[in-house]
């Protein structure tokens, strides 16, 4: 193996104690939910985007916002719905008279932490309207390219495809999310501390930042830095081809889905004061990265259910 960076090689003390400080305020604002948090923030520093499928009233939204109150981001809540415009989500060019000339107005994707809440209330064509901006941090309107505000950020919710008025995300969209999470309910105690406490709200309101944006993107910077081994890279590898050939999946996992695990496993090594990524670190992510990319060839087989036995048939050497 090769020889590994000293840890001041790859982020400053400063920066460490600040992201450690970041991850204890969100704790702090989510109660209970302590691997909820560690993943949203490993997919923050993999510089992908976070999916949250839940009921309603589970934490969601107080998760994105705790989140950009603790980073320092500029922060956007953007409620989907049955009647929303793609032009309502990235913005619109209006004939300015005075100037005689086309002005574009921005709409709610410029900005660093864009929570998409409910994403799966709005139909298909508005849904995609986000996926440039995911893909490419970066929008097109009337053939002019509009570069995001760094670092860019998209924490969606959607409820369960059961309930009432919803529309399943094409596969296209959801293999734009790095990572899928369920909060589920809180445990006992930390209900009963979120009952008899502060309104969420207002200790969101009063959190002071820990990091700012620039230590956000050098956090994501020092991502690149951590070694994964040349046999950490075949075991992701050997994932992505049991994934292709396991019994009940259609569909496996693309080279993308790879590349973003592999990259999460770096992102969540740095999160814990390491210098390189370990097979731990990718069985922590598989399914979170996994499940939602695969399609199953029933759909009485659950995805998460399927991506944990692939993780399960593949041994790590």
């Amino acid at each position: 193996m090769h020889a590994q960076a000293k840890d001041a090689d790859i982020l400053p003390e400063r920066t460490r104690a600040a992201l450690g400080d970041a991850v204890a305020q969100v704790n702090q604002l989510v109660l209970g939910k302590p691997n909820e948090v560690r993943l949203a923030f490993t997919t923050l520093l993999a510089g992908g985007h976070l999916l949250i499928e839940d009921l309603p009233g589970l934490g969601k939204t107080t998760l994105a916002r705790a989140m950009a109150a603790s980073l320092g981001l500029d922060f956007q809540r953007m409620q989907f719905t049955s009647d929303l415009l793609p032009s309502d989500i990235i913005g619109v060019s209006i004939f300015d008279q005075t100037a005689r000339e086309f002005r574009f107005h921005p709409g709610p994707v410029f900005t660093q932490l864009l929570l998409a809440d409910e994403i799966n209330r709005a139909p298909p064509r508005t849904q995609s309207a986000l996926l440039e901006a995911m893909a490419e941090h970066q929008v097109t309107v009337d053939g002019v390219t509009h570069t995001l505000p760094q670092p860019f950020f998209v924490v969606a919710t959607q409820n369960p495809v059961d309930l009432a008025g919803t529309f399943p995300l094409p596969d296209s969209q959801m293999d734009r999310f790095l990572l899928r999470l369920h909060l589920g309910y809180p445990d006992a105690g930390a209900e009963r501390e979120m009952l008899a406490g502060a309104d969420r709200r207002d200790l969101i309101a009063g959190s002071l930042p820990r990091l700012s944006s620039q230590d956000v993107l050098a956090l994501r910077e020092a991502v690149g830095r951590v070694h994964a081994s040349e046999a950490l890279v075949a075991y992701v590898q050997a994932l992505l081809q049991e994934s292709r050939r396991h019994p009940g999946v259609q569909v496996g996992l693309s080279p993308r889905a790879g590349l973003g695990l592999l990259r999460g496993a770096r992102a969540l090594a740095l999160l814990e004061g390491r210098t390189h990524a370990l097979p731990e670190d990718v069985q922590a992510l598989f399914a979170a990265v996994a499940a939602h990319r695969l399609v199953p060839e029933s759909e009485a087989d659950g995805r998460d259910a399927l991506a944990g036995r692939i993780l399960r048939a593949v041994a790590v050497d």
